[in-house]
This record gives C-alpha cells, structure tokens and sequence, in this order.
C-alpha cells in the first residue's frame, strides 16, 4: 500500500510515495486490474482513492449536518448551502454550478428550491438574475456543521500528524487532476 508522507524540513510541501513492505507482490491497490495494467498504475491507485473518498467524505457531509440538526439533505444539498453560505454574499446559480463544478444546473436549482423549502436559503431577483442566500437557519445550520467538524472530523485528522501545509498542497493536486478529468471528458466527447 503507498504510504505519503513529507521529505525534508527543507521542502515540507514535496510528497513522495514508498511502497509498504507488507504489500510486496500485492501489486496496487485499485478497483479495476484492467485499467492498471496499463500505462499508469499509479493513476488508477488514485482513482481507487477518489472512489472511496467520495463515497466517505458523502456520507460525511450528510451524517454531519443531520448531527448538525437538519437531516434528509443530500450531498449536493449540504455543499450547496455552505457554497450559498461562502463569505455571507448572494450568489448566482451559475456562480454556485461552477465553483462546485456541477454540469446540470437543473440538479443546482433543485437543491436550492429544497433548501428554499426548508427555510435554509432565500432568492431574490438582482436587475435580471436570480441571486442565493442563506438565511439566518441556514447560517446556523451551517454553523453547527463547522461544530461538529471541528469535533469528530479535524480534531482526530490533527492528531494524526498531517500538517496543513501538505493538506493544502493534495487539495492543490487534486483541483490539478480535476482539470485533466475535465479536459479528457471533453476530449471524449469529441471522438
């Protein structure tokens, strides 16, 4: 199994990998042989890691803003409303569709009607557009999830030594990996 960890004090925010002794002969760990058989192993080890990243850091948001007392949001809800919460100003629903990344504005809007529902968010017309904003609840409930984040989520990864510095750098590699994503998605399908 790769194991990341810092190199040198005198470059903290290069990472390289080793290979565990107990996995010799193991081969990488991935989801699917066939595609590591090919030009890059490494890449798909990664995207082992994404899949099961994704699957947890979902069930995360859900559990912890249900602990945060508003269950029955879905992932794309939960970011959403902290998307809408970000530094306390309107946003447009384009706005929220690309910094979350999300193709289909239709899977936006209905997440804001839900939380527009729940009392979580509010939409006005600004000139011609329609603009987002959370509402006192939805800052409070966003408030509680930080909370609670703070508690059973950043507490427990602190003390496992990883400093932030080498945090921030694989959120960096990974916004990188997401433009190559995008890019090869376009380029497929364009074939």
């Amino acid at each position: 199994m790769d194991v990341w960890h810092p190199v040198g004090r005198t470059q903290p925010k290069r990472l390289i990998a080793h290979r565990d002794s107990g996995a010799k002969g193991l081969g990488p760990i991935v989801s699917s042989a066939h595609l590591a058989a090919g030009a890059s192993p490494g890449l798909s080890e990664v995207e082992f890691g994404l899949i099961l990243a994704n699957h947890a850091f979902e069930r995360w948001m859900v559990r912890c803003m249900a602990a945060a007392g508003v269950p029955d949001l879905s992932p794309v809800e939960v970011l959403v409303l902290h998307s809408v919460r970000h530094r306390d100003r309107p946003k447009k629903l384009a706005d929220i569709c690309l910094v979350l990344g999300i193709e289909d504005t239709h899977v936006v809007s209905y997440a804001i009607k839900k939380l527009t529902l729940a009392g979580l968010v509010t939409s006005k017309l600004a000139g011609k557009e329609k603009v987002v904003t959370a509402t006192k609840a939805g800052a409070g409930a966003c408030q509680r999830y930080h909370e609670v984040r703070e508690r059973l989520l950043v507490k427990p990864v602190k003390s496992t030594g990883l400093p932030d510095p080498t945090l921030s750098e694989l959120g960096a590699l990974l916004r990188a990996l997401s433009g190559h994503y995008d890019q090869a998605a376009r380029s497929a399908t364009s074939l």
